[in-house]
């Protein structure tokens, strides 16, 4: 009994959810604040305005941002990984040092966006608009894809998305 103690305890720690998100953040964001550092886990913000916010350094991992509006924001630093970003706008926002890992920017506008020192593994940008965005290099877009309609910074390609 003894041995079987420290078991279930373990057992119970890791079916806790960790980092769960922070609800008085959210719906402050939701509704318009700024919320630098924020836990903003799986948060909704599909179809929303959210124009020259600061969410540097936030936790957005796994967020709907699809249509929304987000034109001058910074992100910068943050865990934007798995979000959905399908159709919205980034204009001139911020992704500096931002992980962007899995990342759908399908249909994204995104001209002017600073990728500076972002991860951008697996990241899907088809038929985005990007050919103003600033910091990207060839071995971030090594390791993303995108398809014939993507614009891209002059001298710069990326790989075809692999269809499954």
């Amino acid at each position: 009994m003894k041995r079987l103690l420290p078991i279930v305890a373990a057992l119970a720690l890791l079916s806790t959810p960790a980092f769960a998100q922070n609800a008085a953040q959210v719906d402050r964001a939701q509704n318009g604040a700024s919320c630098p550092r924020c836990n903003l886990f799986q948060a909704d913000f599909n179809n929303r305005e959210l124009k020259g916010k600061n969410f540097a350094g936030a936790r957005l991992r796994q967020s709907d941002m699809g249509l929304g509006i987000f034109n001058g924001t910074t992100f910068a630093g943050g865990d934007l990984r798995d979000i959905n970003g399908s159709g919205a706008l980034f204009g001139h926002v911020s992704f500096a040092g931002t992980n962007l890992t899995n990342a759908n920017f399908v249909g994204a506008y995104l001209e002017h966006a600073n990728f500076r020192g972002a991860i951008l593994d697996g990241v899907n940008f088809s038929g985005a608009e990007m050919a103003t965005a600033t910091g990207l290099t060839q071995r971030q877009l090594d390791r993303t894809c995108g398809d014939e309609t993507t614009e891209l910074p002059r001298g710069l390609r990326i790989p075809r998305c692999q269809s499954r």
